[in-house]
């Protein structure tokens, strides 16, 4: 179930143009397509950077006609060489959001800052429990008996930036690492264009009153 309220989207044209940071399989940037094309999220998916050459998320990108570029981070001898190689990437493509959809990397600083504010995460646990990569075994291991998902903006500290939306998923007697990544998932793809809509909501309007 969601922890959040219900909302709905009152953007006004023109729609924000959306980066994602995909470094799997991609099947949360495949829901976002889903959502984009019946207009549950407002706004185009102006292209896609992996950092992985052979990762699924390029094929997704490939099938739907958006950009696909690969910017493998093993080229590059520091983290914000990298995340500047992203950075021009991105703004190639007159992006505003950057959406990160299974990206293993963490930013530094300097793209925080390229992107103030507009840099989304979802990670498969209900922050602030079970932040790092392996939050679905850690939370297994911990034997809770709900674990979720949640959408958060990108500060600094890892998996530590305001909270947009969650949504519980209860952990089974008979769950494995597999089977519960796989209800998680579930709520994160219904999830993840809402609180989206959400963040976007929310910005232009202390955006427009500060004006």
């Amino acid at each position: 179930m969601l922890i959040s309220p219900n909302h709905e989207p009152t953007l006004s044209p023109p729609y924000p143009r959306y980066g994602v940071l995909a470094s799997g399989s991609g099947s949360n940037f495949e829901a976002l397509i889903h959502a984009q094309a019946r207009g549950a999220l407002l706004g185009e998916l102006g292209c896609l950077i992996c950092n992985n050459p052979g990762a699924g998320a390029i094929r997704r990108a490939q099938d739907h006609g958006i950009p696909a570029h690969c910017i493998n981070h093993r080229d590059f001898d520091s983290r914000v060489s990298f995340d500047h190689a992203i950075i021009q990437a991105l703004d190639s493509h007159k992006i505003d959001w950057v959406v990160m959809a299974g990206w293993m990397r963490i930013v530094s600083k300097d793209f925080i800052e390229a992107f103030d504010s507009r840099v989304l995460n979802i990670d498969p646990s209900l922050l602030p429990s079970f932040k790092g990569a392996h939050a679905v075994e850690d939370a297994l291991t911990a034997g809770v008996k709900i674990t979720g998902c949640t959408v958060h903006m990108v500060i600094a500290d890892l998996d530590a930036g305001p909270i947009i939306a969650q949504a519980a998923v209860p952990i089974l007697a008979d769950d494995d690492a597999r089977s519960l990544h796989a209800r998680i998932q579930e709520q994160e793809h219904a999830l993840y264009p809402r609180a989206i809509m959400m963040a976007v909501d929310a910005y232009h309007q202390s955006h427009s009153s500060s004006r």
